[in-house]
């Protein structure tokens, strides 16, 4: 699987929310500022050829429909991000954040919780 540009995942982010849209749908639920209807159109047509969007002609339109789940790209981009900037080690994405108080005492217990949870020992 390919990566994303920025411009391209906020396309994605759209597409997820609404699961099969026509250019102008997709246009009109791009957070503001939304981006002009030729710049979407071209996002698009790259989506398509990264194998991230499916098109569906119908007469003169054009329907569009992810191809690729929102949580197999946000598995695989998290992986790569704690491939690439914690040394693979997910531990070390939770020190980070203890760190730069971007995880509370309380949301670590809540995290240990759902990993016994899911993790029962035998």
């Amino acid at each position: 699987m390919k990566s994303l540009t920025r411009a391209e995942e906020q396309v994605m982010q759209v597409l997820w929310k609404l699961d099969k849209a026509f250019l102008r749908q997709i246009v009109d639920a791009m957070p503001p500022p939304a981006p002009h209807s030729n710049t979407v159109a071209t996002l698009l047509k790259i989506l398509v050829e990264k194998e991230f969007v499916n098109v569906h002609v119908i007469g003169r339109n054009h329907e569009y429909s992810p191809l690729v789940s929102k949580e197999d790209y946000s598995k695989r981009t998290m992986k790569q991000m704690v491939k690439g900037y914690f040394e693979g080690s997910f531990s070390n994405v939770v020190s980070f954040m203890v760190k730069e108080n971007n995880i509370s005492v309380e949301e670590l217990e809540q995290l240990l919780h759902q990993i016994k949870k899911q993790n029962p020992r035998k």
